[in-house]
């Protein structure tokens, strides 16, 4: 039987998640907008619970929430969604890292293409940004600051509630893309100055499809949000269409799930990572991150092994990855380990694993014998 390792493309929904997404689809399936019937009252009700539930993991108020169909849409609102505001008050200047997701670069590149300056910061070789480092490039005419919370690749956190405090004397908005980090690692995206937060309820145990994008006030106002579509009017007019209400309250029981479990799903996902690392490191394995890391994810390369032979000697035994899944029709270098300055043999040979709370036992010694025959 194959062991799923690839949480970080995707986790498995939660029974209960599960059970509630169906009940809705099969049962309460009514559309939020018929006011006229229980149906819809019954649709209306689940989703402003949902709304609540999101919101309550990041201290944020519930009218602050914003359904979409994941991060890559919530990434695209935020960005996108504010070019108008910065162009009004003539300023084009954008910072953000090498590191980012594909979500988040290209939205920038298109508004580079219009005239916006984007600083991209370089991480250290732990897949880190210091924080003094996004201090010393705001400029005068800085409009937005977009910072992931984790690496998808590497798994390394990103100190945004430092970057956050830095900023309480400066109107230049935070954008957080936390899809890697909703429900996981929590603390640091309450810090009131994160002006906006993106997640993805299937990064978090729930069901794909569906995500949010959180607009905190700042002094009463919400950031200055332009919708990208238009016709409906729902989520307060930034994001129309039919709300799906079986995936909202799928996301919402997630995310309560998540905040209540955090402590109990973090040590066992530190304890797999603790036997992996023990089993792996005979192989003299080069991991490419520091301390500061998720414990779900491991990024690695062991000398003379390239990932796609180490993938295919592995087949069968794990389902694992060499990058991220947005990006696995291309075999181009991970853009992420190059802004790490690693060498081209530890790009070329770099795995990713990556588990959950749900991971059943993985047979790290097998694994490693596996991989020790391609030495």
């Amino acid at each position: 039987m194959t062991t799923y390792l690839d949480c970080n493309a995707t986790s498995p929904i939660e029974p209960d998640v599960a059970k509630l997404v169906r009940h809705h689809m099969e049962v309460e399936f009514g559309n939020s907008g018929s006011r006229t019937h229980f149906f819809g009252l019954n649709a209306k009700t689940a989703i402003e619970k949902a709304r609540l539930q999101v919101a309550n993991v990041v201290d944020a108020g519930k009218d602050e929430v914003i359904f979409t169909s994941g991060a890559t849409e919530s990434n695209n609102l935020a960005i996108l969604g504010l070019a108008k505001a910065a162009k009004d008050q003539g300023k084009n200047h954008i910072i953000t890292t090498k590191i980012e997701h594909k979500a988040i670069l290209e939205p920038l590149s298109l508004l580079e293409s219009q005239g916006f300056e984007v600083t991209y910061l370089k991480p250290n070789r732990d897949c880190v940004i210091d924080t003094e480092q996004v201090q010393k490039h705001i400029r005068h005419d800085t409009f937005l600051i977009s910072i992931m919370h984790v690496n998808n690749e590497t798994g390394a956190i990103l100190p945004i509630s430092k970057i956050a405090d830095t900023l309480y004397d400066s109107e230049v908005y935070l954008h957080v893309d936390a899809a890697q980090g909703f429900g996981k690692d929590i603390d640091a995206l309450k810090n009131e100055r994160i002006d906006l937060i993106s997640i993805s309820a299937h990064k978090v145990y729930g069901p794909k499809g569906i995500g949010a994008l959180i607009t905190r006030r700042r002094n009463y106002k919400k950031p200055p949000l332009t919708p990208l579509m238009f016709g409906g009017g729902q989520e307060k007019g930034l994001r129309p269409g039919t709300l799906p209400v079986a995936l909202i309250a799928g996301l919402g029981l997630a995310a309560t799930l998540a905040e209540k479990n955090n402590a109990i799903w973090w040590e066992k996902c530190s304890e797999i990572k603790k036997n992996a690392i023990q089993s792996l490191q005979d192989l003299n394995v080069s991991f490419h991150s520091g301390d500061s890391t998720l414990p779900n994810t491991l990024n690695f390369s062991i000398p003379g092994i390239n990932s796609e032979a180490a993938m295919l000697a592995l087949k069968g035994q794990i389902a694992i990855s060499n990058g991220s899944a947005c990006t696995s029709t291309s075999y181009t270098p991970s853009h992420v380990l190059k802004a790490m300055e690693l060498s081209d043999e530890e790009i070329e040979g770099a795995l990713r694993l990556s588990w959950c709370h749900m991971t059943e036992e993985v047979d790290w010694q097998n694994i490693a014998s596996t991989l020790k025959k391609l030495i």
